[in-house]
């Protein structure tokens, strides 16, 4: 079974993203996007927990080359029994979807309050997760525990590091269940961190939300994707870069401890990632990745990240 929490033996399931891979293929090269999401460039590097670390595991720390970040889970309090109650660690897909949709909300309206209830309900039904409330209740989880936690990413330059200290999200409103025996709490309005904010602007990596669509069974595609996405487009024309299995086993394989059973995951991740960014041009070896300069999966006007007011 893949590492990914989303992804399942089930000869139904796997025809399903199967199915929904080649059509999403055939739309991504037949027609330019009508939504666009973003990633965070350091978060393109970084990765998420895949499975859920457990309630008592409460940091998370990955470094990546010159990137490096560290999520502490986070608590909210509970107004009506008047206690803190700690959430876990954000971890799959999920996580990775909502943090996306958020960056693509506030760089649209250009604006770090976001309408979550409205707009999120919208966007998991056109990547096609709203089929079953088991998975909206998951995204909304998933979300409670981002904006709850306190991210930190760092970036080391030759002449100033940059490092980016806080919580995403800033301020959250929650919807508590009527039930209190269900533990789920959400937020329905979100507010990002200024900083954050600001640092989105200049850094967001757009992305085609058909892929994301087609790819949010698995965390390490959507990975894989964002990356690929964010690094092939700056090689230079003409050049190429190579990435040992080793390197990418230590930022996409934290869950693996034989090498081989990462080569096949991860063989498999790329196999789908590469179905919906036909552009991607990269080598395959014992040795490791070559890298060659792509074409970013978004391109000309439609990738330009527009500035905030005033900057």
């Amino acid at each position: 079974m893949s590492e990914d929490v989303d992804m399942s033996d089930d000869p139904r399931q796997l025809s399903l993203i199967h199915r929904r891979l080649v059509s999403s293929s055939a739309e991504i090269m037949g027609a330019p996007p009508e939504e666009i999401t973003y990633q965070h460039t350091v978060l393109c590097q970084v990765c998420l927990p895949y499975r859920d670390p457990g309630d008592a595991v409460r940091k998370w720390e990955r470094e990546q080359g010159r990137i490096a970040l560290r999520i502490n889970a986070g608590e909210v309090h509970d107004p009506d029994t008047q206690e803190w109650i700690e959430l876990g660690l954000p971890f799959g897909p999920k996580p990775r979807l909502v943090l996306m949709h958020l960056n693509a909300q506030a760089i649209k309206t250009q604006s770090p309050v976001i309408e979550v209830e409205d707009s999120l309900t919208a966007f998991v039904k056109r990547i096609g997760l709203a089929a079953h409330g088991r998975d909206i209740r998951t995204i909304k989880d998933q979300l409670a525990r981002l904006a709850s936690a306190t991210i930190r990413m760092a970036v080391g330059h030759e002449d100033r590091p940059a490092q980016l200290n806080g919580q995403i999200v800033d301020a959250f409103d929650l919807w508590f269940p009527k039930d209190h025996r269900q533990r789920v709490l959400w937020p329905s309005t979100v507010e990002l961190n200024g900083k954050y904010f600001e640092s989105l602007a200049k850094h967001a990596v757009p992305l085609d939300e058909r892929a994301i669509a087609a790819l949010s069974h698995s965390s390490m595609a959507l990975d894989i994707y964002a990356w690929l996405a964010q690094r092939l487009h700056r090689i230079k024309f003409g050049k190429s870069h190579f990435v040992p299995w080793k390197s990418l086993k230590d930022q996409f394989g934290f869950n693996h401890k034989r090498m081989n059973n990462f080569r096949a995951v991860f063989l498999k991740a790329l196999g789908q990632v590469h179905s919906q960014y036909r552009g991607a041009r990269i080598g395959i070896d014992d040795r490791g990745l070559t890298l060659h300069h792509s074409p970013p999966p978004i391109q000309g006007r439609i990738a330009t990240v527009p500035a905030l007011p005033g900057k």
